[in-house]
């Protein structure tokens, strides 16, 4: 059997990697805009799940398993996806600024072209108020590299700067509830048990 992780993020090839997991990196074509406009009002963690295992059955490989996975950021019930400019970015942080950020982290496996299995988890990060001085110093350390981020932040980078406080798992921050996947891998036969 074998892994195939549908998605270019770096983040989650890290955690698969760190956590010694083998597997190839594939990144199908999804369209996750037409997705969200398709789910309408759903939930985040509906669309986050529906992106995964989107991701997951965007690539066919006979027999292999393939994971997908995505987060999805809310933030006064107001959805974000990742910014669309520098200046996108900053609009998004100021709007952030002293409130609550949900992430919605999800997986998905799919083999054959079928869902075996998927999971939504939830972070909570508090982010501290913003000045425009640090949003301005912030940007010009991390753009574009924070460009490719839903949340317009790498929490293992200058992104953790931002928060006050984070409640919930830090795989899910950092893009992927990576025990749960583990926990699926082993009963899908991809990890010993």
């Amino acid at each position: 059997m074998s892994l195939i992780l549908a998605s270019k993020s770096a983040s989650r090839k890290a955690m698969l990697t760190a956590a010694g997991v083998a597997f190839e990196a594939r990144a199908g074509h999804v369209d996750e805009r037409a997705i969200e406009a398709m789910l309408g009002d759903a939930p985040p963690p509906a669309v986050a799940l529906a992106l995964a295992e989107a991701k997951a059955l965007a690539i066919a490989v006979e027999d292999a398993l393939v994971l997908g996975s995505d987060s999805l950021v809310s933030v006064d019930g107001r959805r974000f996806d990742k910014p669309a400019s520098r200046a996108d970015a900053a609009e998004h942080l100021r709007f952030f600024s002293g409130k609550a950020m949900e992430l919605h982290s999800a997986a998905a496996l799919a083999r054959n072209g079928a869902i075996v299995w998927s999971y939504a988890a939830l972070a909570r990060l508090h982010v501290r108020d913003l000045s425009e001085q640090f949003i301005a110093d912030y940007l010009a350390a991390e753009w574009p590299d924070v460009s490719y981020c839903v949340g317009v932040f790498r929490i293992e980078a200058l992104g953790v700067q931002l928060f006050d406080r984070i409640d919930g798992d830090h795989f899910t921050v950092l893009g992927m509830p990576l025990l749960p996947v583990m926990a699926a891998l082993r009963e899908h036969g991809e990890l010993p048990r």
